[in-house]
């Protein structure tokens, strides 16, 4: 019989990806995304699949699921500075009650559960590559602290259950993610240099350009989570690739990749970026026997030709614009 997994956050970029290898696997998905930041598009494809099913639904309400369940992975949550900026209260719920919900549910179904937790548990390291055993450095009421706080509440309440209620318990330390159905307007790096790139703006670098970044392709992302789910290993992990670059350099590269005459333009560094982020992957390695293999220019090309593919609303669409200048991951 086929294993079946919830998948909250699943209309969200890696949530889409994750039904899509979940499905390829054989798994019976469940789907669920209130659509606050998810699109429908991205999981259009998988309506007609008899072993998808979809549910348009908020976890910070009580979550209930009929029927048998073997796994669920918590993806919901707002992901992009920009988002989190706009609906704080939503991403200090997600993180809160959201995750309350999903672990009472692993628990009376027996499930086990992988949340998504993140780099940025680590806030503006004093340790460099950061490994799990490092706390942070995290500002707690400052602009990025609804999600930075709400993810290091996650990653408590999940290992009280696993420790107090025996819940089998998987955390990923998601580091920066890139590839196909990013929204172009988030504010991520990646999808605002493509973006204004391909609409002849000049490229936006905040501070001097100094701080750096690390891009792991969706696909070794998704490899890393699926591994992990189905290891035996219930501390952190982080799942990034270690490929660091500053994001001076990155902004020429995607001149260079796209191709355009756009010069870079500086801005005043946003509160408490981030100044360094690298990931150790050396527990990945060891354990899950994981390292990324997508190169940053193939996968790069890889998006570019994503979001090239946009029709002309999609690329100029601004939905977020008036708070890009504020803070960017």
């Amino acid at each position: 019989m086929a294993k079946r997994i919830l998948i909250t956050g699943a209309a969200g970029f890696l949530g889409s990806h994750l039904c899509d290898r979940f499905i390829k696997e054989g798994f019976e998905v469940i789907g669920m995304d209130n659509l606050i930041t998810g699109d429908m598009k991205n999981i259009d494809h998988l309506l007609k699949e008899e072993t998808f099913e979809f549910y348009h639904y908020d976890v910070t309400r009580f979550v209930h699921v009929a029927g048998d369940l073997d796994y669920i992975l918590h993806f919901a949550s707002p992901a992009s500075p920009i988002d989190y900026l706009k609906i704080p209260i939503q991403t200090l719920k997600v993180g809160s009650l959201g995750i309350l919900h999903l672990l009472g549910l692993a628990k009376e179904k027996k499930a086990r559960i992988l949340i998504a937790s993140t780099s940025e548990v680590y806030g503006d390291p004093l340790v460099h590559p950061q490994n799990e055993d490092y706390y942070g450095n995290v500002n707690s009421i400052g602009p990025r602290g609804v999600y930075d706080e709400a993810k290091r509440f996650q990653e408590s309440m999940t290992m009280a259950y696993h420790r107090f209620h025996g819940v089998e318990t998987r955390i990923a330390r998601i580091f920066n993610t890139y590839g196909p159905r990013m929204r172009l307007n988030d504010g991520r790096v990646i999808p605002a240099f493509i973006g204004q790139a391909l609409r002849g703006e000049d490229l936006t670098v905040f501070g001097e350009g100094s701080q750096t970044r690390s891009f792991c392709y969706v696909d070794d992302q998704v490899e890393g989570i699926y591994r992990l789910l189905l290891s035996d290993y219930s501390d952190p992990v982080n799942i990034g690739n270690p490929d660091e670059i500053t994001i001076k350099q990155f902004a020429e590269e995607i001149i260079k990749l796209t191709n355009s005459t756009q010069k870079i333009v500086y801005e005043p560094l946003p509160e408490d970026d981030p100044l360094k982020r690298q990931p150790d992957i050396t527990r990945a390695k060891n354990i899950l026997g994981w390292e990324p293999k997508v190169s940053r220019s193939e996968g790069m090309e890889l998006t570019y030709n994503y979001f090239k593919g946009l029709t002309k609303e999609e690329l100029f669409k601004s939905e977020h614009k008036d708070f890009a200048r504020h803070i960017r991951r």
